[in-house]
């Protein structure tokens, strides 16, 4: 069925006007004024409405086995909520351990993902090794359509690579076209340091952070953008969190090395305070890198707002108050991570353009342009014109509302953000012309999603 949506004002990361927009085939092919609607078209009215391209959120997890468990949600829970918050794509993290086989893990996350999403998604391959198979296995994955990969500086002996695997994945990176996201921290010092604050009779999660500090992420990160000028390859760090880290980065920014940066949204709004409630409340916040001291959130925001830092994600991991409880006695064992898929673009809109700290075009440059351009899914993916794929979000600003646990989506039985004041959402959502949120609630098809095939980008 064709769609027309009418009236509403788009906007994407660099233009702002008033049109209708015409959907047929799952694609966009007109936009105009006063478009007139074909005879049994379904018709959208989004007067007084913005219509933005739909967000993209490039760091998930949805199936992932970690600390002697698995994150809660499915495909299809994942999706859902993904569609509620006005996320139209998302790209997970394919994550096998060092134990794993990378091809049969490959093809593991994609079975769970087929037929079952909502919306479409694409995988980043994690690397946790480099031995005498991977460089084919690599290969083989890279020509079914997955042209970034994943490595981690951390989770020593699990998922973390150390130099010479790093080295040998980079290379091969470059010489693939393919963009490599990094975990930065500095493995050897986090272990070390975690036993130091264990020692010292600090058992809760108040002893995350202190074990994973600031220098250590900067460390990491410093490391990584090193290999990335001596290997000549590009790359991503996910999850920055802090100003020293930033400076790595961006020092190497400055330098033509070719690195972006992405934050998560729990870091623009959350602090260690959160993690350092009592009661282990606290386990609800850990995450790592962790949550920082308040100092770094005006650094992100500002260097957010300037392009320093290119996307705005959301690591989201849903494990449960049982699964957390898992590290009661030892925050070393406390799985690491928290929701936010479908919070991520109503808190960036809220906290970021309601509050002057973002323009509305980099607020879509950062939750969708930059990412679809960075990951291969530009121009179909990540702006409104004809010939794109129909994703769009119509977003009503007048809307106000709180947060809770009571009204998500995502199969968890806390919210990170319960009760932030928001004051805009998606009021209505389409995945290539269909509609699959109207009014805050899903009403559309469920495994529509589609596995998206990128090509490789030589930046």
């Amino acid at each position: 069925m064709a769609l027309l949506i009418r009236g509403g004002e788009i906007v994407t990361a660099d233009s702002r006007y008033r049109a209708d927009i015409w959907i047929e085939d799952e694609t966009i092919t007109r936009i105009g004024p006063d478009l007139p609607a074909a005879p049994g078209a379904e018709v959208v009215d989004a007067t007084g409405k913005y219509v933005f391209p739909g967000f993209i959120d490039p760091h998930v997890h949805i199936h992932l086995p970690f600390m002697g468990t698995f994150a809660k949600d499915s495909h299809e829970t994942g999706s859902i909520a993904a569609l509620v918050g006005g996320t139209t794509t998302y790209i997970e993290m394919c994550c096998p351990s060092r134990a794993d086989d990378l091809l049969a893990s490959y093809e593991l996350w994609k079975s769970k993902a087929e037929g079952k999403s909502a919306c479409d998604y694409s995988f980043h391959m994690a690397v946790p090794k480099f031995d005498e198979s991977t460089e084919g296995e690599l290969r083989e994955i890279v020509k079914d359509g997955i042209s970034s990969f994943k490595v981690f500086l951390a989770y020593k002996n699990f998922f973390g690579v150390g130099d010479e695997e790093l080295y040998r994945t980079l290379q091969l990176a470059r010489e693939l076209g393919v963009i490599t996201t990094a975990h930065c921290e500095n493995a050897e010092l986090v272990a070390r340091l975690q036993q130091a604050v264990l020692a010292r009779g600090i058992t809760g999660p108040e002893g995350h952070e202190p074990s994973r500090p600031e220098s250590v992420e900067a460390e990491g990160t410093h490391r990584f953008v090193t290999f990335l000028e001596n290997t000549g390859a590009t790359g991503y760090v996910v999850h920055l969190s802090c100003a020293p880290a930033l400076a790595a980065a961006v020092a190497g920014k400055s330098r033509g090395v070719p690195v972006f940066v992405e934050v998560v949204i729990p870091h623009l709004l959350l602090d260690r305070s959160y993690a350092e409630r009592p009661d282990f409340e606290g386990a609800k916040y850990v995450m790592s890198p962790p949550l920082r001291d308040a100092r770094n959130l005006p650094v992100l925001w500002n260097a957010l707002a300037h392009g320093m830092i290119d996307t705005v994600a959301t690591d989201h991991c849903p494990f449960d108050l049982a699964q957390k409880d898992m590290g009661r006695g030892d925050f070393t064992k406390i799985p690491n991570g928290m929701p936010a898929i479908e919070e991520r673009v109503k808190l960036l809109w809220t906290y970021g353009v309601r509050r002057g700290r973002l323009d509305i075009h980099r607020f879509v440059d950062a939750a969708s342009t930059r990412a679809a351009k960075l990951f291969g899914l530009f121009p179909k993916k990540g702006t409104v014109a004809v010939g794109t794929d129909a994703d769009l979000v119509i977003w009503d600003p007048g809307w106000r509302g709180r947060i809770s646990v009571a009204s998500q989506s995502t199969n968890n039985d806390y919210n990170p953000f319960e009760g932030f004041a928001v004051e805009g959402r998606p009021q209505v959502v389409t995945v290539r012309g269909k509609v699959q949120v109207r009014d805050g609630v899903f009403v559309g098809e469920r495994g529509r999603g589609r596995l998206l095939r990128r090509e490789p980008i030589w930046f």
